[in-house]
């Protein structure tokens, strides 16, 4: 039996609330503990993003799906919790609905919009049925993610109106935000594309990805304008690499049983949940788990 949850009544209570809830990509066991256990201590509903890169390095989408929902009864999680796939593809959106995940992202900005329309009605309908929820995206975010590369472009409002009356849940759009590490002459967030989308949207839960490196008050700025989703990945591997690093550069790899996985990996697991704490607490999402 599943505990995993959509992320339609999250969204919806975020916008509504003015706050944000967290998309934290996981990669392995050690990163899905470390973000479950910090959801729950801090009483915060959250999203696990998978790319399709990462649903392979761990075996498959049923492994995932297996994975979570053993952790979500062992370690007694009861805020809510979705499985999302991150910038999946027509082919990656069905195999995930098919595996048991509970939210669904179809990045069809590559598209021509009548393509990108066709597919996401299409995945609309089959989401609808099932109580999935849905994310697609308007204009390319900037930069690579597991290959899928885009310029940084700023979505048309009328396109983003398009696709989010086609009855999907939350809409990504671009707005110069970019993936990875964002480069010294980063323009920063087109707040004035951002205002026209919410204008033509209305409730809609906007998306923003790329969460890494953007400052505190463009993030806050962001939900004020209806931002109800932001995505990390990029801040939580180098809070684990540089943890990493430190333990093996301080020698206590080598100390007694310290080359144990366990004791190895459990300072980056540590720092992770340090970034997610972070996080929720900038985005306001601590406290609203019900």
């Amino acid at each position: 039996m599943s505990r995993l949850v959509s992320a339609k009544e999250m969204l919806t209570k975020a916008k509504a609330g003015k706050y944000a809830v967290g998309q934290f990509n996981i990669n392995n066991l050690e990163w899905t503990k470390a973000i479950l256990q910090t959801a729950q201590e801090l009483q915060s509903p959250v999203i696990l993003g998978v790319s399709e890169g990462a649903g392979k390095y761990m075996c498959g989408y049923r492994t995932v799906v297996g994975m979570v929902n053993g952790m979500l009864e062992e370690l007694d999680i009861t805020v809510p919790v979705a499985l999302h796939l991150d910038h999946g593809s027509f082919e990656g959106a069905k195999a995930c609905i098919n595996a048991g995940f509970s939210s669904i992202m179809f990045d069809g900005s590559s598209l021509p919009i009548e393509e990108n329309v066709q597919k996401t009605t299409e995945l609309v309908n089959t989401c609808n049925i099932l109580g999935l929820s849905l994310e697609a995206e308007v204009g390319s975010i900037g930069g690579e993610e597991d290959g899928v590369i885009g310029a940084g472009e700023c979505a048309d409002p009328d396109e983003c109106k398009k696709v989010a009356d086609l009855g999907v849940t939350m809409l990504a759009a671009g707005i110069g935000n970019i993936h990875g590490k964002y480069p010294a002459n980063w323009k920063g967030l087109s707040f004035e594309t951002l205002d026209a989308i919410q204008a033509k949207t209305g409730d809609m839960p906007l998306v923003l990805h790329g969460g890494t490196g953007i400052p505190a008050d463009m993030i806050k700025k962001a939900i004020s304008l209806g931002v109800a989703k932001i995505n990390v990945n990029t801040e939580c591997q180098l809070a684990f690499q540089e943890a990493t690093r430190k333990y093996i550069e301080e020698g206590k790899d080598l100390e007694g049983k310290g080359f144990d996985p366990r004791k190895l990996l459990a300072p980056g697991a540590e720092a992770i949940k340090a970034t997610v704490k972070e996080k929720m607490e900038l985005f306001g999402s601590v406290g609203k788990a019900n």
